[in-house]
């Protein structure tokens, strides 16, 4: 690995011990760093045969630290979300809505440079449609085991993991943000990647 994605990596599992001390509940915060902890273990163990791109380990390492950050906290009660609440006077505390907009970012950024590296596909319409149409799906999938687990496990631990706050239409902001997120991405970063691809010779790769 290059000493910046080094650097990227010392900073998430930094994030993520600070995060196991005294979480505000303990249950919620091992719901929430699961995805951290089995995605730095699944990266490491592949590494060697399958290293991602630096905007991919930037972006991942983000969202690895915004998960750590909520887990610790439990999202309604991050300080940053609340300050912003209470500066803007904003109905909730909006940070898991941060959280939900990388829930897109990572698996667009991911989604292409899989697609890209192992398959025939191309840049283009279709890779853009298939990249947010897999962010979605995810995104998706995840308000589906949030909503299995809040019936599952301890009601107050559940509510607190959903974090909805009351919000009626919680789940379907989730989506959108995830969706606007995956849409973004694309829009924003992909010359840069298609760029990064090129430069370690991995765009027809794998």
């Amino acid at each position: 690995m290059a000493p910046s994605q080094w650097a990227m990596l010392f900073m998430v599992l930094a994030a993520l011990v600070w995060s196991g001390i005294e979480p505000l509940e303990r249950a919620v915060w091992w719901m929430e760093v699961a995805p951290v902890i089995l995605g730095v273990g699944a990266l490491a163990i592949c590494w060697r045969r399958f290293p991602w791109t630096p905007i991919s380990c930037l972006l991942i390492a983000l969202f690895g630290v915004i998960l750590c950050v909520g887990g610790h906290y439990t999202y309604a009660e991050v300080p940053l979300g609340r300050w912003a609440a209470q500066t803007f006077d904003l109905s909730r505390n909006h940070y898991d809505r941060l959280g939900h907009f990388f829930q897109g970012v990572v698996p667009a950024i991911m989604g292409r440079e899989l697609l890209l590296r192992c398959t025939p596909l191309r840049q283009g319409k279709a890779m853009f449609w298939v990249v947010a149409s897999i962010a979605l799906a995810i995104s998706a999938s995840y308000e589906l085991a949030e909503w299995w687990t809040a019936l599952l496990v301890d009601p107050d631990a559940g509510t607190a993991f959903l974090g909805s706050q009351g919000d009626v239409w919680d789940a379907q902001w989730d989506m959108a943000l995830a969706l606007s997120g995956a849409l973004l991405t694309q829009l924003a970063l992909g010359r840069l990647h298609d760029r990064q691809l090129q430069r370690l010779g991995l765009a027809a790769s794998a």
